[in-house]
């Protein structure tokens, strides 16, 4: 097994609906093993999705990756068996049993690493859209989405209430 010192993010496959599953109980054993140095950390990618069903909303969260959890970890035969060994994962994405570091370029893309500052806004919060066709609009922050990327806007357009979902850089606190 090749050892690093290096953390490097990593992707595990799991039984499907046993992603949380496997995030908690590595979770505890990192803790439990006092391995925090070597498992830094542990990842489920997801967002909160508002379905319609009716004149009901319910917010659902949506696993970005279906049947995988993304594992960051110093590589050593030790940890490739406490990651291995975990209820619900099927093993390490890569050729045969050797697991495959996500590149640099992979990471960003996937969006895995990345720690989203909290918008200047929260739900409730009214808001004026200040890009694309609904410039100049107001309404009230209805849902933000996970990754805090999104915002859901209820506007009133022609005397009705409408949703809108725009990117955060094109809403501002209103007046």
């Amino acid at each position: 097994m090749d050892q690093t010192n290096e953390a490097k993010w990593y992707v595990v496959h799991t039984y499907s609906g046993y992603e949380n599953k496997v995030k908690t109980n590595l979770e505890k054993i990192i803790e439990n093993r006092g391995i925090s140095h070597l498992i830094t950390d542990v990842k489920v990618p997801s967002e909160i999705i508002v379905e319609e069903s009716g004149d009901q909303k319910k917010e659902v969260e949506s696993k970005l990756f279906p049947s995988y959890v993304f594992v960051k970890m110093i590589m050593s035969d030790e940890t490739w068996h406490v990651v291995r060994n975990i209820t619900g994962a099927t093993g390490f994405v890569g050729p045969g049993s050797r697991p495959v570091p996500l590149s640099d370029k992979e990471v960003e893309a996937l969006g895995v690493d990345t720690r989203v500052a909290a918008p200047a806004f929260e739900v409730g919060n009214s808001v004026k859209i200040v890009n694309g066709p609904m410039s100049g609009f107001v309404g009230k922050v209805e849902s933000i989405s996970q990754d805090g990327k999104k915002v859901t806007v209820l506007a009133s357009v022609f005397g009705r209430d409408t949703a809108v979902e725009l990117d955060t850089s094109s809403v501002a606190l209103a007046d």
